[in-house]
């Protein structure tokens, strides 16, 4: 039936029946969320009978066009596998797409990073629509094209935002003479028989000594933004923002740290929304007083009532100029929770403080952030030094048997936590696939005649990692040599970077893909991303690349963001190169404009590939950067390897002076 208020409360408690039994929290050791590999299959699955039950569910709710997003109801970019609904209607297993089933129709839509893996995936049932190509229409086109003459197109309410919600609503109604109806009850739940249980795994409280702050002083300073924009309170509902705001972590979602709940914050309330089966006594203990506890599916029932109480305190505070009635609500929440709060005369939408916050690191996150790379990067260089020890000595070691031994390497590691998302394990032409995951059983023996190019990550107590390293164990061909070497400039460039305070990522894109625009290349993804402190590998809302997005948010300092410049050749190669980079003051001889100058330290220490490298092609200031980098890599890293000969030749002949 079609979306109502009144059944808002039902909406968060579907499939709440089907729970895995709790496991309980031994150690904080033993809190991980990505014990294992996923493996992804990129062989295409059959959707045929999953359309025509989806279609005929269409008809029951007089749906003409259906919308089925990736995203969870927190409008999380990693979902928990119970949430993996476009991955189970279409097959594509990509962390980013929409589709759109018509009737008799569907389409996938999803960027550069996946068309490669897309197009293996996706049967003939489906269209690929490749976002960011000329003459390709974007998903939102391709609604308004098939719901043309007045049809009804049908969404969940809970998995789109209120601004794509309206946006396409209005868009419909003027082009096509369509509506847009929320869908209370989501359709690919009803047909989903296998669905996964919803996670239950416990919370723990994150350590002041790793947050540098705790989260009574962080809810003051929430406080102060409200009384700054004359609000009445908050309703937060991005899972790492609460994670943040309050210091806690979770297992709910693969390889990232956060768990399934909302917060509501006023000037002298708090409230977490969360299931209270994953809250030990230590974690009760730590918010008793400070932080009242409500059911994760009391949300809703509770939504107008925050907003009533938001209006009657401004009527009893008597200045109606001392805040507004309004409650705020980040620009990323959803259709369901902005109508449920009573839609604009009571919400505001915009960029969420607390988004803003996180994405500025203090001064213990940033040093958590240069430990943790330091021993990430020990892991790392120890298995390189294996893997070429292996596949120069005969052995076959394959692309997951890599991947596993990695992880085996990185767990040993002090204050590990598990992966940050599923190692990128990949030789030769699956080198080309951007997100590429091998599949166990079903993979490619690296080659060590091959690129072989290998993007992983790690969570720690005190930070997150995402180091890529494309390496060559044989004799790399001349184009491959020329590529690395393009995109190692691209790499120092920005690396090397300058700039006023006020630019954008997207003002300083270019700085990694020039020395590839002059040969006529490029790449089909983002220059860099935000990173958590032990929190989500990818985080706003900042960025370096090409969305306009990344034009909206300036870089601050205590930003940490990924440099990763890269070259694809589909079917034989990819190349791509990653560190973290953190912004800091910058000391120059001028201030222009009396404006702070802002750099990057690099905190990823991992030695560059000596064998793909063309010193030629590199100038004296490149080439600078290139050795004290090395050094910088041997000095804080040998020490992990003081009784392995094996790593400490590699590490000592990869950070050679050239």
């Amino acid at each position: 039936m079609r979306w109502s208020l009144l059944r808002l409360p039902a909406l968060l408690r579907r499939s709440s029946s089907r729970v895995q039994p709790p496991s309980p929290l031994q150690s904080v050791r033993s809190f991980s969320f990505s014990s294992s590999l996923r493996s992804v299959d990129m062989e295409t699955v059959d959707t045929t009978k999953r359309l025509a039950h989806l279609r005929d569910l269409m008809r029951q709710h007089k749906v003409d066009v259906y919308i089925v997003p990736s995203e969870d109801s927190h409008q999380s970019e990693y979902i928990a596998p119970c949430d993996a609904r476009r991955e189970y209607i279409c097959g594509f297993t990509g962390s980013a797409g929409t589709a759109v089933i018509t009737l008799d129709k569907a389409a996938l839509a999803t960027d550069g990073r996946y068309f490669n893996q897309a197009s293996k995936q996706l049967d003939t049932n489906w269209s690929l629509l490749k976002q960011g190509l000329e003459d390709v229409p974007t998903w939102q086109e391709w609604t308004i094209e098939q719901a043309s003459g007045g049809k009804t197109v049908g969404v969940d309410p809970t998995v789109i935002t209120a601004v794509d919600a309206r946006k396409l609503s209005e868009e419909l109604k003027k082009k096509s003479h369509a509506s847009l109806v929320g869908v209370s009850d989501n359709l690919i739940d009803k047909l989903w028989n296998d669905r996964p249980a919803r996670p239950t795994g416990k919370v723990i409280v994150l350590d002041e000594k790793y947050a540098g702050k705790s989260f009574k002083e962080k809810l003051e300073d929430l406080r102060k933004e409200l009384k700054k924009k004359k609000a009445a309170g908050m309703v937060v509902s991005m899972l790492d923002e609460v994670a943040w705001l309050f210091n806690l972590r979770g297992s709910d979602i693969p390889y990232n740290p956060v768990f399934f709940s909302y917060a509501a914050v006023t000037h002298d309330s708090a409230t977490l929304y969360v299931d209270s089966s994953k809250l030990g006594s230590e974690v009760k203990e730590y918010l008793v007083g400070s932080v009242e506890i409500k059911p994760y599916n009391a949300l809703f029932d509770d939504l107008a009532s925050l907003s009533e109480a938001a209006s009657s305190a401004v009527q009893q505070d008597g200045d109606a100029q001392a805040h507004d009635p309004k409650l705020l609500l980040s620009n990323r929440s959803s259709w369901a929770l902005y109508l449920g709060l009573g839609g604009e005369e009571k919400v505001e939408e915009g960029r969420s403080p607390l988004s803003d916050a996180k994405a500025v690191k203090n001064e213990t996150e940033l040093e958590g952030m240069r430990q943790c790379h330091i021993r990430d990067g020990a892991a790392l260089i120890e298995y390189f030094a294996w893997l070429e020890h292996e596949l120069l000595g005969g052995a076959w070691v394959d692309e997951v048997q890599g991947a596993d031994k990695l992880l085996e390497i990185r767990s040993k590691g002090e204050r590990f936590m598990g992966l940050s998302f599923d190692t990128i394990s990949s030789t030769g032409p699956n080198a080309a696939v951007i997100h590429y995951s091998p599949e166990r059983g079903n993979c490619s023996v690296i080659d060590p005649q091959q690129i072989y190019l290998c993007d992983s990550g790690a969570q720690y107590l005190d930070g997150t990692t995402d180091t890529t390293r494309t390496l060559h164990f044989g004799a790399p061909t001349e184009m491959e040599v020329k590529s690395y070497t393009l995109v190692l400039k691209g790499l120092i460039s920005l690396d090397r970077a300058v700039f006023p305070k006020g630019t954008t990522g997207f003002g300083i894109d270019a700085l990694a893909r020039q020395h590839l625009w002059r040969e006529g290349l490029d790449y089909r993804h983002g220059t860099g991303h935000g990173v958590g402190s032990f929190l989500n590998v990818h985080e706003g809302p900042i960025g370096i690349g090409t969305r306009a997005a990344y034009s909206e948010v300036s870089i601050s300092i205590g930003n940490v963001i990924s440099d990763e410049p890269g070259y694809y050749e589909d079917g034989k190669f990819g190349i791509r190169i990653e560190n973290m980079i953190m912004a800091r003051e910058a000391k120059t001889n001028h201030k222009f404009g009396d404006k702070p100058w802002i750099g990057f330290e690099h905190v990823t220490m991992v030695p560059m590939c000596r064998k793909l490298i063309d010193p030629t092609m590199l100038d004296p200031e490149e080439r600078d950067w290139l050795n004290d980098y090395h050094k910088e890599v041997w000095e804080k890293t040998s020490g992990f390897f003081k009784d392995d000969d094996r790593t400490t030749r590699w590490l000592k002949r990869e950070t050679a002076s050239i």
